[in-house]
Protein backbone atom coordinates (compact mmCIF):
# COMPACT_ATOMS: atom_id res chain seq x y z
CA UNK A 1 0.00 0.00 0.00
CA UNK A 2 1.34 3.43 -0.95
CA UNK A 3 1.93 6.02 1.77
CA UNK A 4 -0.78 8.35 0.42
CA UNK A 5 -3.39 5.60 0.44
CA UNK A 6 -2.30 4.45 3.88
CA UNK A 7 -2.56 7.97 5.31
CA UNK A 8 -6.02 8.30 3.80
CA UNK A 9 -7.13 5.14 5.60
CA UNK A 10 -5.46 6.30 8.81
CA UNK A 11 -7.41 9.56 8.60
CA UNK A 12 -10.65 7.56 8.26
CA UNK A 13 -10.04 5.49 11.40
CA UNK A 14 -8.36 8.19 13.50
CA UNK A 15 -11.77 9.01 14.94
CA UNK A 16 -11.66 5.63 16.69
CA UNK A 17 -8.77 6.77 18.89
CA UNK A 18 -10.26 10.24 19.35
CA UNK A 19 -13.53 8.78 20.63
CA UNK A 20 -11.66 6.56 23.07
CA UNK A 21 -9.59 9.52 24.32
CA UNK A 22 -12.68 11.64 24.93
CA UNK A 23 -14.46 8.87 26.79
CA UNK A 24 -11.46 8.10 29.00
CA UNK A 25 -11.17 11.84 29.68
CA UNK A 26 -14.44 11.65 31.62
CA UNK A 27 -12.64 9.65 34.32
CA UNK A 28 -9.08 10.92 33.91
CA UNK A 29 -7.75 14.42 34.50
CA UNK A 30 -4.46 15.15 32.76
CA UNK A 31 -2.00 12.23 32.56
CA UNK A 32 -1.96 12.53 28.76
CA UNK A 33 1.52 10.97 28.58
CA UNK A 34 0.29 7.87 30.41
CA UNK A 35 -2.79 7.59 28.18
CA UNK A 36 -0.65 8.02 25.05
CA UNK A 37 1.66 5.29 26.30
CA UNK A 38 -1.24 2.91 26.94
CA UNK A 39 -2.63 3.57 23.45
CA UNK A 40 0.80 3.06 21.86
CA UNK A 41 1.15 -0.23 23.71
CA UNK A 42 -2.29 -1.32 22.54
CA UNK A 43 -1.64 -0.36 18.89
CA UNK A 44 1.82 -1.95 18.95
CA UNK A 45 0.44 -5.16 20.50
CA UNK A 46 2.79 -4.88 23.46
CA UNK A 47 2.57 -5.10 27.24
CA UNK A 48 3.01 -2.02 29.42
CA UNK A 49 4.57 -1.60 32.86
CA UNK A 50 3.34 1.52 34.67
CA UNK A 51 5.38 2.83 37.59
CA UNK A 52 4.23 5.54 39.95
CA UNK A 53 3.36 6.25 43.55
CA UNK A 54 -0.17 5.39 44.75
CA UNK A 55 -3.00 7.76 43.89
CA UNK A 56 -1.95 8.81 40.37
CA UNK A 57 -4.97 7.21 38.60
CA UNK A 58 -3.06 4.29 37.09
CA UNK A 59 -5.85 1.80 37.77
CA UNK A 60 -8.52 4.34 36.82
CA UNK A 61 -6.89 4.96 33.43
CA UNK A 62 -6.58 1.27 32.55
CA UNK A 63 -10.14 0.48 33.67
CA UNK A 64 -11.61 3.43 31.75
CA UNK A 65 -9.68 2.55 28.59
CA UNK A 66 -10.91 -1.05 28.67
CA UNK A 67 -14.51 0.11 29.07
CA UNK A 68 -14.24 2.69 26.28
CA UNK A 69 -12.85 0.04 23.92
CA UNK A 70 -15.48 -2.57 24.93
CA UNK A 71 -12.76 -5.05 25.89
CA UNK A 72 -12.94 -7.74 28.55
CA UNK A 73 -11.10 -6.44 31.60
CA UNK A 74 -9.71 -8.27 34.61
CA UNK A 75 -7.90 -6.81 37.60
CA UNK A 76 -5.63 -9.02 39.69
CA UNK A 77 -4.20 -7.70 42.94
CA UNK A 78 -0.79 -9.32 43.22
CA UNK A 79 0.08 -10.39 46.76
CA UNK A 80 2.80 -12.61 48.29
CA UNK A 81 0.30 -15.45 48.80
CA UNK A 82 -1.02 -15.40 45.22
CA UNK A 83 -0.86 -18.78 43.47
CA UNK A 84 -0.44 -19.47 39.73
CA UNK A 85 -3.92 -21.05 39.70
CA UNK A 86 -5.36 -17.74 40.96
CA UNK A 87 -4.09 -16.15 37.77
CA UNK A 88 -4.30 -18.70 34.97
CA UNK A 89 -6.96 -21.08 36.35
CA UNK A 90 -6.91 -24.76 37.24
CA UNK A 91 -8.36 -28.16 36.44
CA UNK A 92 -11.10 -29.46 38.73
CA UNK A 93 -11.82 -33.15 39.14
CA UNK A 94 -15.46 -34.15 38.57
CA UNK A 95 -16.15 -37.34 40.61
CA UNK A 96 -19.41 -38.09 38.81
CA UNK A 97 -17.77 -38.40 35.41
CA UNK A 98 -14.23 -39.19 36.49
CA UNK A 99 -12.90 -36.37 34.30
CA UNK A 100 -11.34 -32.96 34.80
CA UNK A 101 -13.01 -29.69 33.87
CA UNK A 102 -11.12 -26.47 33.27
CA UNK A 103 -11.79 -23.36 35.32
CA UNK A 104 -10.15 -20.45 33.51
CA UNK A 105 -8.54 -17.68 35.54
CA UNK A 106 -8.65 -13.89 35.07
CA UNK A 107 -5.74 -14.05 32.60
CA UNK A 108 -8.35 -14.94 29.94
CA UNK A 109 -9.30 -11.31 29.31
CA UNK A 110 -8.34 -8.78 26.66
CA UNK A 111 -6.77 -6.41 29.18
CA UNK A 112 -5.32 -7.77 32.40
CA UNK A 113 -4.35 -5.25 35.05
CA UNK A 114 -1.64 -6.79 37.21
CA UNK A 115 -1.75 -4.44 40.17
CA UNK A 116 1.53 -4.21 42.12
CA UNK A 117 3.03 -6.97 40.00
CA UNK A 118 6.26 -7.06 42.00
CA UNK A 119 4.44 -8.37 45.09
CA UNK A 120 3.83 -11.83 43.63
CA UNK A 121 6.31 -14.72 44.13
CA UNK A 122 8.42 -16.36 41.43
CA UNK A 123 5.92 -19.13 40.54
CA UNK A 124 3.26 -16.56 39.65
CA UNK A 125 5.77 -14.52 37.65
CA UNK A 126 6.71 -17.68 35.73
CA UNK A 127 3.07 -18.43 34.92
CA UNK A 128 2.58 -14.88 33.70
CA UNK A 129 5.70 -15.08 31.54
CA UNK A 130 4.26 -17.74 29.21
CA UNK A 131 1.04 -15.78 28.82
CA UNK A 132 2.88 -12.55 27.98
CA UNK A 133 5.30 -14.06 25.48
CA UNK A 134 3.37 -16.90 23.87
CA UNK A 135 -0.16 -15.49 24.25
CA UNK A 136 -1.24 -18.88 25.58
CA UNK A 137 -1.73 -20.73 28.86
CA UNK A 138 -1.04 -24.38 29.64
CA UNK A 139 -3.35 -26.13 32.10
CA UNK A 140 -2.48 -29.77 32.65
CA UNK A 141 -1.89 -31.27 29.22
CA UNK A 142 -3.98 -28.74 27.33
CA UNK A 143 -2.88 -25.40 25.92
CA UNK A 144 -5.39 -22.57 25.61
CA UNK A 145 -4.94 -19.56 23.34
CA UNK A 146 -5.58 -16.20 24.97
CA UNK A 147 -8.09 -13.78 23.43
CA UNK A 148 -7.05 -11.16 20.90
CA UNK A 149 -6.11 -8.49 21.63
CA UNK A 150 -4.30 -9.48 24.82
CA UNK A 151 -2.44 -6.94 26.91
CA UNK A 152 -0.90 -7.10 30.34
CA UNK A 153 -0.85 -3.66 31.94
CA UNK A 154 1.12 -3.95 35.16
CA UNK A 155 1.65 -1.39 37.91
CA UNK A 156 4.33 -1.17 40.53
CA UNK A 157 5.12 1.26 43.35
CA UNK A 158 8.72 2.55 43.10
CA UNK A 159 8.91 3.56 46.77
CA UNK A 160 7.47 0.79 48.94
CA UNK A 161 9.75 -2.22 48.38
CA UNK A 162 9.18 -4.20 51.58
CA UNK A 163 7.63 -7.58 50.82
CA UNK A 164 8.23 -7.29 47.06
CA UNK A 165 9.90 -9.65 44.60
CA UNK A 166 12.01 -7.91 41.94
CA UNK A 167 10.84 -8.86 38.46
CA UNK A 168 13.28 -11.19 36.68
CA UNK A 169 15.07 -9.68 33.71
CA UNK A 170 13.38 -12.13 31.32
CA UNK A 171 9.98 -10.83 32.36
CA UNK A 172 10.94 -7.15 32.43
CA UNK A 173 12.13 -7.52 28.84
CA UNK A 174 8.65 -8.75 27.82
CA UNK A 175 7.19 -5.34 28.61
CA UNK A 176 7.28 -3.26 25.45
CA UNK A 177 7.04 -0.02 27.42
CA UNK A 178 7.75 1.13 30.94
CA UNK A 179 5.85 4.32 31.72
CA UNK A 180 6.68 6.56 34.64
CA UNK A 181 3.67 8.48 35.94
CA UNK A 182 4.28 11.93 37.42
CA UNK A 183 2.17 14.03 39.77
CA UNK A 184 -0.51 16.20 38.13
CA UNK A 185 -0.03 19.94 37.72
CA UNK A 186 -1.62 22.36 40.18
CA UNK A 187 -4.49 23.11 37.79
CA UNK A 188 -5.09 19.42 37.12
CA UNK A 189 -5.09 18.66 40.83
CA UNK A 190 -7.62 21.44 41.36
CA UNK A 191 -9.86 19.90 38.68
CA UNK A 192 -9.53 16.49 40.34
CA UNK A 193 -10.84 17.96 43.60
CA UNK A 194 -13.70 19.71 41.76
CA UNK A 195 -14.77 16.42 40.19
CA UNK A 196 -14.41 14.40 43.40
CA UNK A 197 -17.87 15.36 44.63
CA UNK A 198 -19.64 14.43 41.39
CA UNK A 199 -19.34 10.65 41.72
CA UNK A 200 -17.79 8.28 39.25
CA UNK A 201 -18.66 9.03 35.62
CA UNK A 202 -20.12 6.28 33.48
CA UNK A 203 -17.70 5.18 30.77
CA UNK A 204 -19.51 3.89 27.70
CA UNK A 205 -18.07 1.56 25.04
CA UNK A 206 -17.47 3.84 22.04
CA UNK A 207 -15.20 1.64 19.90
CA UNK A 208 -16.01 -1.82 18.57
CA UNK A 209 -13.51 -4.68 18.50
CA UNK A 210 -13.57 -4.61 14.69
CA UNK A 211 -12.67 -0.89 14.67
CA UNK A 212 -9.85 -1.45 17.13
CA UNK A 213 -8.44 -4.39 15.15
CA UNK A 214 -8.63 -2.26 12.00
CA UNK A 215 -6.56 0.46 13.67
CA UNK A 216 -4.02 -2.10 14.88
CA UNK A 217 -3.75 -3.63 11.40
CA UNK A 218 -3.10 -0.19 9.86
CA UNK A 219 -0.45 0.52 12.51
CA UNK A 220 1.49 -2.54 11.40
CA UNK A 221 1.54 -1.15 7.83
CA UNK A 222 3.15 2.18 8.77
CA UNK A 223 6.42 2.42 6.85
CA UNK A 224 9.79 2.20 8.58
CA UNK A 225 12.63 3.04 6.19
CA UNK A 226 15.93 1.20 5.97
CA UNK A 227 17.71 4.30 7.30
CA UNK A 228 15.41 4.43 10.31
CA UNK A 229 15.89 0.72 11.01
CA UNK A 230 19.66 1.28 11.00
CA UNK A 231 19.18 4.16 13.44
CA UNK A 232 17.17 1.87 15.73
CA UNK A 233 19.88 -0.79 15.58
CA UNK A 234 22.49 1.88 16.35
CA UNK A 235 20.59 2.99 19.45
CA UNK A 236 20.16 -0.54 20.75
CA UNK A 237 23.77 -1.52 20.12
CA UNK A 238 24.97 1.68 21.79
CA UNK A 239 23.36 0.53 25.04
CA UNK A 240 25.62 -2.54 24.92
CA UNK A 241 28.78 -0.63 24.01
CA UNK A 242 28.19 2.96 25.17
CA UNK A 243 31.90 3.76 24.92
CA UNK A 244 31.61 3.70 21.13
CA UNK A 245 29.38 6.80 21.18
CA UNK A 246 30.60 8.52 24.37
CA UNK A 247 33.92 7.61 25.98
CA UNK A 248 32.69 8.89 29.33
CA UNK A 249 30.05 6.12 29.32
CA UNK A 250 32.50 3.30 28.56
CA UNK A 251 31.93 1.55 31.90
CA UNK A 252 28.47 2.96 32.64
CA UNK A 253 26.18 0.10 31.54
CA UNK A 254 26.33 -3.41 33.00
CA UNK A 255 23.67 -4.92 30.69
CA UNK A 256 22.30 -3.31 27.55
CA UNK A 257 19.11 -3.83 25.57
CA UNK A 258 18.38 -7.07 23.71
CA UNK A 259 17.29 -7.34 20.05
CA UNK A 260 13.74 -7.43 21.39
CA UNK A 261 14.22 -3.73 22.21
CA UNK A 262 14.80 -2.97 18.53
CA UNK A 263 11.58 -4.75 17.60
CA UNK A 264 9.76 -2.76 20.28
CA UNK A 265 11.25 0.53 19.07
CA UNK A 266 10.08 -0.10 15.51
CA UNK A 267 6.58 -1.19 16.59
CA UNK A 268 6.04 1.74 18.96
CA UNK A 269 7.47 4.23 16.46
CA UNK A 270 4.83 2.97 13.99
CA UNK A 271 2.14 3.46 16.64
CA UNK A 272 3.40 6.97 17.44
CA UNK A 273 3.31 7.87 13.75
CA UNK A 274 -0.20 6.41 13.46
CA UNK A 275 -1.41 8.60 16.34
CA UNK A 276 0.11 11.58 14.50
CA UNK A 277 -1.81 10.63 11.34
CA UNK A 278 1.21 9.61 9.28
CA UNK A 279 1.82 6.51 7.19
CA UNK A 280 5.57 6.57 7.78
CA UNK A 281 7.73 6.75 10.89
CA UNK A 282 10.34 9.46 11.47
CA UNK A 283 13.41 9.65 13.74
CA UNK A 284 11.31 11.92 15.95
CA UNK A 285 8.88 9.03 16.50
CA UNK A 286 11.74 6.78 17.62
CA UNK A 287 13.08 9.47 19.96
CA UNK A 288 9.60 10.05 21.39
CA UNK A 289 9.23 6.40 22.47
CA UNK A 290 12.87 5.46 23.09
CA UNK A 291 12.93 6.39 26.78
CA UNK A 292 9.84 4.30 27.55
CA UNK A 293 11.17 1.36 25.52
CA UNK A 294 14.74 1.35 26.86
CA UNK A 295 14.64 2.59 30.47
CA UNK A 296 13.84 -0.86 31.88
CA UNK A 297 16.22 -2.71 29.57
CA UNK A 298 19.39 -0.86 30.60
CA UNK A 299 21.19 -1.78 33.83
CA UNK A 300 23.74 0.81 35.05
CA UNK A 301 27.01 -0.31 36.61
CA UNK A 302 27.85 0.38 40.22
CA UNK A 303 30.29 3.08 39.07
CA UNK A 304 27.57 4.84 37.07
CA UNK A 305 25.18 4.80 40.02
CA UNK A 306 27.94 6.14 42.26
CA UNK A 307 28.29 9.02 39.78
CA UNK A 308 24.55 9.68 40.04
CA UNK A 309 23.64 8.22 36.65
CA UNK A 310 20.49 6.09 36.39
CA UNK A 311 19.18 4.18 33.38
CA UNK A 312 17.03 7.07 32.21
CA UNK A 313 19.94 9.52 32.15
CA UNK A 314 22.10 7.00 30.30
CA UNK A 315 19.44 6.49 27.63
CA UNK A 316 19.08 10.27 27.18
CA UNK A 317 22.82 10.65 26.68
CA UNK A 318 22.87 7.83 24.13
CA UNK A 319 19.99 9.47 22.26
CA UNK A 320 22.01 12.69 22.11
CA UNK A 321 25.09 10.91 20.76
CA UNK A 322 23.77 8.44 18.17
CA UNK A 323 23.43 9.98 14.72
CA UNK A 324 21.09 9.01 11.88
CA UNK A 325 23.11 7.65 8.96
Amino acid sequence: MEVEELEGRIAQVSGVISKAREEVGKALVGQTAMLDGLLIGLLADGHVLVEGVPGLAKTTAVNALAKALALDFARVQFTPDLLPADLIGTQIYQPASGTFSTSKGPIFANIVLADEINRAPAKVQSALLEAMQERQVTLGEQTWALPRPFLVLATQNPIEQEGTYPLPEAQVDRFTLKLRVAYPSAEEELEIIRRSGEGRPEIRPVVTLAELEGARALTRQVKVSEVLMRYIVGLVRATRAPGTVDRELERAIEVGASPRAGIALAATARAHAFLDGRGFALPEDVKAVALDVLRHRVLPTYEAEADGLDAEQLVRRILDKVDIR
